[in-house]
């Protein structure tokens, strides 16, 4: 058997290099601190910035109850439908509807009195109203919106179309004219309205709506026919003559002059009758409107 003999080391083999991580130019510590610079020092001026602004800008109070109760009372009423169209023409023209009474002689010689509305329809303060309502006057008073009162004259009448025109001397502290309409537009079916004094209710509002157009009617008393006459349903009674048939815009379209029973009583029972305003307007000597 033969053994190898052990060799001793070699003595002339140089030794293996050491392996180092080689060194990356510019990822010192310094660079670090100078790159790191900038980003610091834009964080301090958005910081300087914010802050600025929020010192100027003031700061809204908190919430109270009262404001709480204030945006739920504005959203309530935002949602509030508005007043109804009756009481929107209504307050149109009740500052120019005039209370007229008279003072006269009846059938049988005795004193008499009478009744009756009038509407103001320009700036001077003259009254358009029913004929009748004042014919046989020996005396006309008028009460106006604000309470004040005059007496009147009849400074212009036209017996075919039962139309007059009253003149107060004195006139009201603030004069108030009524919108004059077209009764063009009215057609069947439309919705009317009428303010007047029925049996001295001073200021009541009827509603309705027109029922026929270009309807005549013969005058009892003084056996006058009278044609285009608008026709409607708002209830009318002794003190609504000579008051206004009013449109939904709360504009004058006539003046009312007669209501129809076959019974022959003075009371309503469906059938009012109203002088177109421009009819009334002109011949009673008032501009055409």
């Amino acid at each position: 058997m033969t053994y190898l003999p052990d060799l001793p080391p070699e003595t002339g083999a140089e030794p293996a290099p050491s392996i180092e991580p080689p060194q990356t130019a510019g990822r010192g510590p310094g660079t670090r601190f100078r790159r790191a610079t900038p980003f610091a020092a834009g964080v301090l001026v958005t910081l300087v910035v914010v802050l600025a602004a929020q010192a100027l800008t003031p700061q809204k109070p908190p919430l109270t109850t009262a404001d709480v109760n204030q945006a739920i009372a504005s959203a309530i009423a935002a949602q509030t439908p508005g007043p109804p169209t009756s009481q929107l023409v209504y307050d149109a023209v009740r500052p120019s509807i005039v209370l007229i009474e008279t003072d006269g002689v009846g059938a049988d010689g005795k004193p008499a009195s009478g009744e009756g509305t009038g509407v103001i329809v320009n700036a001077q303060g003259d009254v358009l109203t029913a004929l009748h309502v004042v014919s046989d006057a020996t005396a006309i008073h008028l009460t106006f919106a604000d309470g004040s009162q005059s007496t009147g004259t009849i400074t212009s009448r036209t017996d075919a179309t039962d139309i007059a025109v009253v003149t107060p001397a004195t006139l009201p502290a603030q004069i108030a004219p009524a919108t004059l309409g077209n009764p063009g537009s009215m057609q069947i079916g439309t919705n009317a309205y009428v303010v007047g004094n029925p049996f001295g209710l001073v200021g009541s509002l009827s509603t309705g709506v027109v029922s026929g157009l270009g309807r005549s009617f013969r005058d009892p008393v003084t056996n006058e026919v009278r044609k285009g006459l608008i026709q409607f349903d708002a209830a009318v009674n002794p003190g609504n003559s000579g008051g206004p048939l009013l449109d939904s815009g709360g504009r004058v379209v006539g003046i009312v002059t007669a209501l129809i029973n076959p019974t022959k009583e003075d009371v309503f029972i469906g059938i009012g009758l109203a002088v177109p305003i421009d009819v009334a307007g002109g011949g009673a000597g008032l501009p055409p409107y």
